[in-house]
């Protein structure tokens, strides 16, 4: 997605600040490699451009060990869920994340619920998000409003986040630039993050 097409949100303008920043690299997963596919190119370059900036990436893995964990998705989603240990759970291989990279494992929409994530962010020193990866209007629209109520800064991609639906991930970016986060792509983040270089 081009900048053009969400300029019409963007309310306000903000660049991450790379001492205090994070990657959230929200469930790419087999599961949703159908969705994930048209943001993946877009994914990596985020991705190295973080790496470039000393940024810290955090990947989530959405899956389910027992019917204790099952919670409300169950019934929405008619039993079609992740179930730990299967292939449609693991990352998808094209993201090949590095021995330092946090992997956090959750079970509903949010990233913070019940995972740790807020500890592991406030112990080193992290106060701003960048979220990324699928689904937008679902985990990571969800991730990206509860780190803003935790007290996170949020920045949200719109070219490197994914739906089933052009409409539901502009409803996303219209909401979140309203109230929640400041929007960036692949080439804001680059001129922010490198604003007198050029990504190789």
């Amino acid at each position: 997605m081009a900048s053009s097409s969400y300029e019409k949100y963007d309310i306000r303008k903000r660049n991450p600040n790379p001492k205090v920043a994070a990657l959230l690299v929200i469930d790419m997963q087999n599961y949703f490699s159908s969705i994930a596919q048209p943001i993946l190119q877009n994914l990596l370059t985020t991705i190295r451009l973080c790496r470039r900036a000393s940024i810290p990436v955090i990947f989530t893995r959405h899956s389910h060990k027992s019917p204790s964990d099952y919670g409300m998705l169950d019934e929405w989603w008619r039993g079609d869920l992740i179930f730990d240990g299967t292939p449609e759970s693991q990352l998808m291989p094209e993201l090949n994340p590095d021995a330092q990279d946090h992997v956090v494992h959750k079970n509903t929409y949010s990233a913070f619920r019940n995972t740790g994530l807020q500890e592991y962010l406030q112990e080193r020193g992290v106060e701003e998000v960048i979220v990324t990866g699928v689904m937008t209007n679902l985990c990571c629209e969800t991730t990206a409003r509860e780190a803003f109520v935790r007290g996170f800064r949020v920045f949200f991609s719109t070219d490197a986040t994914g739906t089933s639906d052009p409409e539901l991930h502009e409803a996303t970016l219209k909401n979140l630039a309203y109230g929640f986060a400041y929007l960036v792509d692949c080439n804001r983040l680059e001129g922010g993050l490198f604003p007198s270089q050029q990504l190789t």
